[in-house]
C-alpha cells in the first residue's frame, strides 16, 4: 500500500480554491487535483506493507500532542521554478510547530527504516501537475487577474495517515487513520 501523512485543509478553503480550479480548468491542459484530494503532506511515505500497517499507525500515534497550528493558505507558485514548472501550488503559511509536526512525522518513520526525504519541508496545496511543454500563457494571466491571493484561514489540530491508489483518472485518497496534533 502507497503511504503518506498530512494535514487535511477544512472544506471552505477546499471551496475557496475548487471554485478557482473550475476556472482555470480549461485555461491550461494540466493535471488537476481534485478538490477533496488536497493536504499539506507532512511525510510521503511510500509503499507500505499492508500486514504492517497497524505498526505504521503506532507509531505516529506516538508523535506528542501540540497546541492546534495557525495556518494560512494565501500564494501561488511553481515548483521547481516558474521558468519550467512541474507543479503549481498554493502556499502555506505557519509557524514553526507545522514544521515540527512534519519533522517529528519523519523521524517516527526512520524509526520504521523510512528514509528521510533530502528536500527541505515546503508546506503547500499542489493544484495541478504539469507536463513539459505545457501552455500555461491564459493561466498565467488569469493568475495575475486575480483580486486576492488569500485563500483562507484555520487551525490544524489534527494530522492522518492516507492511502493513495493511482488510478487513471488520478489518485484515489483514503484515510487510514488520525491523530491529534
Amino acid at each position: 500500500m502507497r503511504l503518506f501523512a498530512a494535514v487535511e485543509i477544512p472544506q471552505e478553503v477546499v471551496d475557496r480554491l475548487d471554485r478557482l480550479i473550475s476556472k482555470w480548468r480549461p485555461l491550461a491542459d494540466l493535471r488537476w487535483s481534485r478538490a477533496g484530494n488536497l493536504h499539506i503532506t507532512t511525510k510521503f511515505i511510500g509503499e507500505w506493507p499492508q500486514e504492517r500497517l497497524e505498526e505504521m499507525i503506532a507509531c505516529l500515534r506516538r508523535i506528542p500532542m501540540r497546541d492546534p497550528i495557525p495556518v494560512a493558505v494565501r500564494g501561488l507558485g511553481w515548483f521547481p521554478h516558474e521558468r519550467s514548472p512541474r507543479v503549481f501550488w498554493a502556499g502555506v503559511e505557519a509557524p514553526p510547530s507545522l514544521h515540527e509536526l512534519a519533522a517529528a512525522t519523519v523521524l517516527a518513520c526512520e524509526n520504521l527504516g523510512i528514509a528521510a526525504e533530502k528536500r527541505p519541508f515546503l508546506p503547500h496545496l499542489t493544484l495541478a501537475r504539469i507536463d513539459p511543454g505545457s501552455r500555461l500563457e491564459k493561466l498565467r494571466e488569469a493568475i495575475a487577474a486575480l483580486d486576492t491571493r488569500d485563500f483562507g484561514n484555520f487551525r490544524a489540530d489534527r494530522f492522518f495517515l492516507y492511502e493513495s491508489k493511482l488510478r487513471p483518472g488520478g489518485s484515489v485518497y483514503t484515510k487510514l487513520a488520525e491523530f491529534a496534533a
